[in-house]
């Protein structure tokens, strides 16, 4: 298994550690490993997530947004 450190991650992505950790706690970006105190990402799952946001026209990365958003936000069913 071949996981990346928080650094290692934001390195191959170019974002900053600061913005992963906003994914995270948004639920929003690459699946993670837990390992005590320490995060780590496994490699395909932040290539999944990178495949995940592709997006083929600026209207299309628009809605895909918009239904992530409403996804997160819609009330969850009560009995």
């Amino acid at each position: 298994m071949d996981l990346l450190t928080q650094p290692e991650t934001a390195g191959e992505t170019r974002l900053s550690e600061r913005t992963l950790e906003r994914h995270r706690l948004a639920g929003t970006g690459p699946k993670f490993v837990r390992l005590g105190r320490r995060v780590f990402y496994r490699r395909r799952d932040v290539e999944d997530w990178i495949a995940h946001c592709t997006s083929l026209s600026t209207s299309e990365a628009h809605a895909n947004k918009e239904g992530a958003a409403e996804t997160r936000s819609r009330p969850k069913d009560r009995p």
